[in-house]
């Protein structure tokens, strides 16, 4: 299984990865809690990212309306948590069928009645506007006022209940990163991902080949839609608070595709490297405008879109295959 999942794969490669990962496993024991805090957002944004690049950067699919499937998995492991005592494991079982027959329909609308391009991407938007003011007024999950989970000491780390020190959750979004990496390379990898390939290429022509378009798409949506529910269960169980104003606002979509689209659309490696970079230009940036002093209403929205116009100009395939050229790596390892 292994051999077959890096094959075509350069030495080099693997020993970036290799490194990449020991990296991410000892960080825990030298971050503080800032830094640590940092991490854990580089790792959630890496492995939504790589649930959204299978619908877009594999099948050619745009969607930005991710935070609905985010916030479906959120709100339903938290809700049977906070009425019933269900663990979120157990509401995992709930929250991943939920969130794919949501995108199964959207899918299934957009694809039989062909709808495309950017207007599929709006009526991603609107379904999660819809999700956004029906959860504004659903009682059950204390609609605006909130949904409050029970927070309990961190005297010992509870993997089952996900209760317990930020070390803990930094640990599951790092293997599910990783296990999101090894899913998508076997995906890319087989006839399935060579038929995505194609209807992003040119749908027209795959169709022609005799490639059942809106069977791989549909499948597309589900897988991405089933992995991103997820991120939203962690979510809500490292927050413990959850508002349908910021779990399904469109900025929640957008802060989701900013990794691949920096990183690299399509990539392997982009959407974790894309996510590394938005986050630390991000800190940064607010770190350097507080040692200034500067408190302007949204300077740092301004300086940050700037900066990333310039990275996205100088690298408009982004930064993971612009890196892959210059340390000689071949086409194969995207």
């Amino acid at each position: 299984m292994i051999r077959r999942l890096t094959a075509g794969v350069p030495t080099r490669a693997l020993w970036l990865l290799c490194a990449l990962l020991a990296g991410f496993l000892v960080a825990p024991l030298f971050a503080g809690d800032y830094v640590l805090t940092v991490l854990i957002l580089i790792l959630y944004f890496a492995y939504t990212g790589q649930a959204w690049n299978i619908m877009m950067g594999f099948a050619g699919q745009l969607s930005l309306g991710h935070a609905l499937y985010v916030g479906l998995g959120a709100y339903t492991a938290a809700a049977l948590f906070v009425h019933f005592g269900v663990g979120p494991w157990i509401g995992l079982l709930v929250a991943v069928p939920i969130a794919t027959l949501t995108g199964a329909f959207i899918g299934f609308l957009a694809f039989r009645f062909q709808v495309a391009g950017v207007y599929f991407a709006i009526l991603t938007i609107a379904f999660a506007e819809f999700a956004r003011v029906g959860f504004d007024h659903f009682g059950w999950t204390n609609a605006s006022s909130g949904l409050f989970l029970p927070v309990a000491q961190y005297a010992r780390n509870d993997l089952w209940q996900l209760r317990g020190h930020p070390v803990m959750f930094y640990y599951v979004l790092l293997a599910a990163t990783v296990l999101a990496f090894i899913l998508c390379r076997a995906l890319l990898k087989s006839r399935i991902g060579y038929f995505w390939l194609a209807i992003r290429e040119d749908e027209e022509a795959a169709r022609s080949a005799g490639i059942d378009t809106f069977r791989y798409k549909m499948i597309a949506v589900a897988i991405s839609a089933a992995m991103t529910s997820f991120a939203g269960v962690v979510y809500a169980f490292y927050y413990n608070n959850l508002f349908p104003e910021q779990v399904f606002n469109i900025s929640r979509s957008i802060d989701i595709i900013l990794g691949p689209i920096a990183g690299g659309i399509g990539t392997l490696f982009g959407p974790i490297l894309g996510s590394f970079v938005i986050e630390i230009i991000g800190e940064g940036l607010r770190s350097l405008l507080e040692s200034f002093g500067i408190d302007v209403p949204g300077i740092k929205q301004v300086v940050f879109g700037a900066i990333l116009l310039l990275v996205v100009l100088a690298m408009p395939d982004g930064v993971w295959p612009w890196l892959a050229r210059k340390l000689g790596l071949t086409e194969q390892q995207k």
